[in-house]
């Protein structure tokens, strides 16, 4: 029996998509619940998944095509029998009894290799080797009949990365290896994304409505340091948790947006909304682009929790696991450029909210304590505001007390 292979169906907020990628290919076999094809909208990649043991018969909608929510995108005949597979595995089974045959040594033997690496990499394992630069042959196959997977290939680049290895998939948008004479200037023109091109748009949007402004401060993280040093190892036995800086900075927001109402709201039109309550994104950088997950009610939440969900949302970040629920909504943002290295910045506002606070680099300066020079662990804060909700006095006076709140996390607990 034949049905359509649909696109699903999207939320209020996303009007149209794109097919990212084809996992399965028409006459390939798979099961019921595999991967067929990502669908990608401009928040978040959403997976259609096989309806029943079978195969695909048709693409409608190739890579690359834009769809319509429910749109019809292809053909799966259910029950019947795949042929790719086998004849790949048939193909993959030859080669290999040629190669025990003693067949061609030499170059002729490396490529009859690397062509049979080649017969057994399912299509989606194919096209992200290619993307990220990976011989086939160096991946480790675990499908059956030693098929690689994109799974393995997957493991296999992660792992690169862990060893200090470098993939194409970590410089995307860099300039292609090839070989070229001296004095000729190679370029490479590759399309936007669809989350790539919704950032853009959204910045330069920010920029041209809002009236941003920025104030800086600088934050002594000598005793939040000194903290998580003195009961990292309890925090983690308790939670099986590290205890890390963004769950202090979290807090500390936290308990300046209580008090400074402004800095949490955000503008409709010509209304201004006031939220009871504070949902705090924080940036995420991924290949695929920068994602802001918010974390609910924090001021319900103990640091373990908050931890917890910054690792929960990270992970599912780099598969492109997040759901649109995960990114709708919040009341402020948080982003740490100082993973990257960033002394100092001025962040870009995330409407419609009205601030958006930016972290850097710990970097241990001299400072006057008390008379006298001493070398601290020190970082700078960047608020950007718009101005249009907030004054520049609640704005400095937010910053500041994030800065007492850090320096003194007992603040935190007393609320003063």
């Amino acid at each position: 029996m034949t049905t359509e292979i649909k696109a699903p169906v999207f939320p209020e907020s996303v009007a149209e998509g794109t097919v990212a990628t084809w996992h399965k290919q028409p006459g390939e076999a798979c099961s019921r619940d595999d991967l067929i094809v990502d669908i990608e909208t401009d928040k978040v990649v959403l997976e259609v998944v096989a309806p029943a043991d079978g195969v695909i018969e048709d693409i409608v909608k190739g890579e690359g095509d834009t769809v319509e929510s429910g749109e019809v995108i292809g053909k799966f005949k259910e029950g019947a029998e795949g042929k790719s597979g086998a004849s790949e595995s048939k193909a993959g089974t030859e080669k290999a009894e040629a190669e025990n045959a003693g067949a061609d040594k030499g170059e002729a033997k490396a490529q009859q290799s690397q062509d049979s690496a080649d017969a057994i990499l399912s299509p989606a394992a194919r096209k992200l080797a290619d993307e990220n630069n990976v011989d086939p042959g160096a991946v480790k196959g675990t499908g059956k009949d030693g098929r690689v997977t994109k799974e393995d290939v997957q493991n296999h680049v992660d792992s690169a990365k862990s060893s200090g290895g470098t993939t194409k998939a970590e410089t995307s948008g860099a300039m292609p290896e090839v070989n070229v004479a001296a004095g000729e200037r190679p370029e490479k023109r590759v399309p936007m994304t669809r989350l790539r091109a919704s950032i853009a748009k959204r910045l330069v949007n920010a920029q041209q409505t809002a009236a941003m402004l920025t104030t800086f401060n600088e934050v002594d993280m000598g005793p939040i340091m000194d903290l998580r040093k003195q009961y990292q190892d309890s925090f983690v036995k308790r939670h099986d948790i590290k205890l890390g800086f963004m769950s202090f900075f979290a807090k500390a927001a936290t308990e300046a947006l209580k008090r400074f109402p402004a800095v949490n709201a955000s503008i409709d039109g010509n209304d201004m909304v006031y939220h009871g309550y504070q949902d705090i994104g924080v940036a995420v950088s991924t290949d695929r682009g920068l994602v802001v997950p918010v974390i609910r009610d924090v001021d319900a939440l103990g640091l373990a929790d908050i931890e917890k969900t910054i690792v929960d949302y990270g992970t599912k970040a780099k598969g492109g696991k997040l759901s649109i629920d995960d990114m709708t909504g919040g009341t402020f943002t948080i982003t740490n450029g100082g993973i990257f290295g960033s002394l100092i910045s001025t962040p870009i506002l995330n409407p419609p909210q009205t601030a958006i606070l930016g972290m850097h680099k710990i970097q241990e300066r001299p400072m006057a304590v008390n008379g006298k020079v001493e070398i601290r662990p020190m970082m700078y804060l960047a608020l950007s505001y718009d101005h249009r909700m907030v004054d520049g006095k609640e704005a400095v006076q937010f910053l500041v007390a994030i800065k007492e709140m850090l320096e003194d996390p007992a603040r935190i607990l007393l609320d003063v």
